[in-house]
């Protein structure tokens, strides 16, 4: 009865917490996991935690209370659980490690549920970028533009950048042979930000009309100039993406070709 009651508590634990967090994304504004507000995706997290938490201490319960009906004396169980944990603590440092690792990144709200974040690990090359699908003590699940679902133990993680924190900005640098005049191509870039930023689709993403920077670097053959735009957190990507085709699109249509359109050949014109 011990036995199958706490796996009943742990179910109906984690139960609730799934009523829970569903009531959460359903006060939520239909516009994706990564513009959550900071304090829904805190409370996600908040509920992640503390079901993992309650869920361990039920079975620690029910352990205890079978040792007690099975007739062991819980007071001679206590040396030997006290050898047992420091035991314990020598050898699954890295469990505990993991533990602490991950109270702090709660308690100083480095991220959360439906943060888009890039995660360096240690002895891994390659950072991960993706958004957080669960938040526990021990580790952070992250699931990558691919559809990959990346498990890091809290422990591991020696850096976090989060993508998703308040804005974003997308960044687009241009790439344009020297011969081509710099103001005329400022003044291009201008428009094409000001069309960005009268557009319908791309006003819900944009917090502000994007700025050309100017020149950003200047090189043998070409020089490159930088347009910033400051959008919603975790719409960055897609307003890179929109806007560099405008930009384009927009210097064919004024008979300008960038260096990589000069180093493949393609013609001058306007598209379409």
């Amino acid at each position: 009865m011990l036995l199958t009651g706490s796996v009943l508590v742990a179910r109906l634990v984690t139960w609730s917490a799934t009523r829970w967090t569903g009531r959460i994304e359903r006060k939520e504004p239909d516009t994706g996991n990564l513009v959550r507000s900071e304090e829904a995706k805190r409370n996600h997290a908040l509920i992640q935690l503390l079901a993992w938490v309650a869920v361990v201490g039920v079975y620690i319960v029910a352990a205890l209370l079978v040792l007690q009906a099975l007739g062991v004396s819980l007071s001679a169980v206590v040396p030997a659980a006290t050898v047992a944990g420091v035991a314990l603590g020598f050898g699954a440092q890295r469990i505990v490690q993991d533990l602490l690792a991950g109270f702090f990144l709660f308690a100083e709200r480095q991220y959360g549920y439906g943060d888009l974040i890039r995660l360096e690990a240690l002895g891994v090359g390659t950072p991960v970028i993706g958004t957080v699908e669960e938040f526990s003590l021990r580790t952070t699940t992250v699931r990558t533009p691919e559809g990959e679902v990346v498990i890091t133990p809290n422990g591991q993680v020696i850096q976090t950048t989060n993508l998703s924190r308040g804005w974003a900005r997308a960044v687009i640098d241009v790439p344009l042979p020297v011969t081509v005049d710099v103001n005329h191509v400022t003044d291009v870039l201008r428009d094409v930000g000001q069309a960005a930023y009268e557009d319908e689709r791309l006003r819900a993403l944009l917090l502000d009309v994007p700025t050309v920077m100017g020149v950003e670097s200047i090189e043998v053959d070409q020089f490159k100039v930088r347009v910033v735009a400051r959008t919603l957190p975790g719409k960055q990507f897609a307003v890179g993406r929109t806007l560099r085709a405008m930009i384009t699109r927009q210097l064919l249509a004024e008979g300008i070709r960038t260096s990589a359109q000069l180093a493949t050949g393609e013609p001058t014109g306007s598209s379409s």
